[in-house]
């Protein structure tokens, strides 16, 4: 800016730094004023090289240059102090001071007290690499970048709230479900009858379990003694089909030079010798035993609120007494007994009546795993108590055991299923002191048995009975 018109010298300020005309000088007094002239550097605002203005912050034609009035021509603007060519001045007077980051004046607006002026967000005055930003440039970051009080914004109290809820809601829930799990486990292990069954003979793969029915004890009949008139094998391979094969109750057996029927074993020579004349015949280690009183089985049903089954003959038998019409039909514990005792009046004798015993248990898994039954807990409470009570296990059967075992009967019950009986080569085999008796087929049903247990068989009916 040069001097007022008069002087006989001018001295002129770096283009960039000239002060405007409400600017106030320094208290130092180390810039001089435009009436007393000065060769002495400005260190503190020397430039280290020239700066040229951009043609876009040429000054408006429309304000005046930053001359004194009077002054013989305007001086070249500094690029700092160009005024923004699309802004609108304030009302308010304009003040500029210093930045002391980069050396050049920024421009600091007094309040016009207008509320747009308030509410606008205070924007950042320098830019990433340090130099001042112009006033468009300063609308622009503050309109691109967040303001505090948005980048403060946090999920609603509400759903955390809802979260924390949820979350102790199914903590509470497996919580109830564990303590349901160890107290149903307590309670079926304090009821489990156990007696010794099981033999050293060597383990197979395969799980496998032998079920047992008997008239033992229960006041159902009244035969002296016992006898183990059902003889079921289930087996569950690590995959593949499960199932469920009958040995037949006339099946001879051969004990230490002595003949005998397999439904005798167990009577005359003991629960261990029977478990091992199975593992004769199958070739398979048994794991578990399970026997049930026929009287138990009759509770169960009762309980159960009965269970359908199906026969197709009419049947008048006075010595398991079932009356029957041929059909399917709704039956309670005590019609469901005599329907898994029949024999004389079946037309294949003991072959039939293991088909029925087979349809009988199939029956109650189906009723006692159905909805409608385990939403009742007072009939789950009833089935159980009925079932413990006539059940006498292995001494290593645990209530695991016995779910794994209900599980199994349901996979070889269904569809996809494995049921039948044991191969024979003459069922009216006759030995004297033994009577008509049931010659099975060793070699037969001991590569049965291995299919079974590998999980290799296809599903279906199996044995003599289901090929004639």
């Amino acid at each position: 800016m040069t001097q007022e018109s008069g002087e006989a010298g001018q001295h002129v300020n770096p283009p960039s730094f000239a002060p405007p005309a409400g600017r106030r000088t320094r208290p130092s007094g180390q810039i001089p004023s435009s009436s007393t002239p000065s060769q002495a550097p400005l260190p503190q605002y020397h430039l280290q090289r020239p700066i040229s203005a951009p043609a876009s912050f040429a000054p408006s034609a429309s304000r005046r240059s930053g001359t004194a009035a009077g002054s013989a021509g305007p001086a070249a603007v500094p690029p700092s102090f160009s005024p923004d060519t699309g802004r609108r001045q304030s009302s308010g007077s304009t003040a500029r001071t210093a930045d002391p980051r980069s050396g050049s004046p920024t421009r600091a607006r007094r309040s016009s007290g207008s509320s747009q002026n308030a509410s606008r967000p205070a924007s950042p005055a320098l830019s990433a690499n340090g130099r001042s930003r112009s006033d468009s440039q300063q609308r622009f970051a503050a309109f691109t970048q967040p303001s505090a009080a948005s980048a403060a914004v946090r999920p609603p109290a509400k759903r955390h709230r809802a979260g924390r809820i949820a979350l102790y809601a199914i903590a509470i829930i497996l919580s109830a479900l564990a303590l349901a799990v160890f107290g149903a486990w307590h309670w079926v292990d304090g009821r489990l009858n156990k007696t010794d069954y099981l033999t050293n003979h060597a383990d197979t793969p395969a799980s496998t379990w032998l079920i047992l029915g008997s008239d033992e004890r229960d006041g159902s009949s009244d035969v002296t003694g016992y006898r183990t008139d059902t003889i079921l094998v289930l087996t569950k391979p690590k995959s593949g089909p499960s199932s469920l094969i009958s040995i037949p109750r006339d099946s001879l057996m051969q004990v230490d030079d002595q003949y005998m029927k397999i439904n005798a074993v167990s009577q005359l020579l003991g629960r261990k010798t029977l478990v091992a004349q199975v593992e004769d015949i199958t070739g398979q280690k048994i794991d578990h035993v399970a026997q049930i009183k026929f009287g138990g089985l009759q509770q169960v049903v009762d309980a159960l609120g009965g269970i359908d089954l199906c026969y197709d003959q009419d049947v008048q038998d006075p010595d398991s007494g079932l009356n029957w019409q041929a059909g399917c039909h709704h039956a309670d514990g005590g019609v469901a007994l005599a329907f898994s005792r029949m024999r004389y009046a079946d037309a294949n004798g003991d072959f039939g009546r293991n088909v029925r015993q087979r349809q009988v248990i199939a029956a109650i898994i189906k009723k006692a795993s159905s909805g409608e039954t385990l939403s009742n807990p007072a009939t789950v409470m009833a089935v159980g108590e009925a079932g413990l009570s006539a059940l006498t296990v292995d001494e290593q059967a645990s209530p695991l055991s016995l779910f794994n075992m209900a599980l199994a009967f349901k996979d070889s019950t269904g569809s996809h299923g494995i049921s039948g009986s044991v191969y024979w080569t003459d069922p009216d085999y006759y030995v004297d002191g033994v009577g008509s008796s049931v010659l099975l087929d060793d070699e037969r049903n001991t590569a049965l048995f291995s299919e079974l247990a590998a999980g290799t068989h296809a599903s279906g009916v199996v044995g003599t009975l289901a090929e004639g």
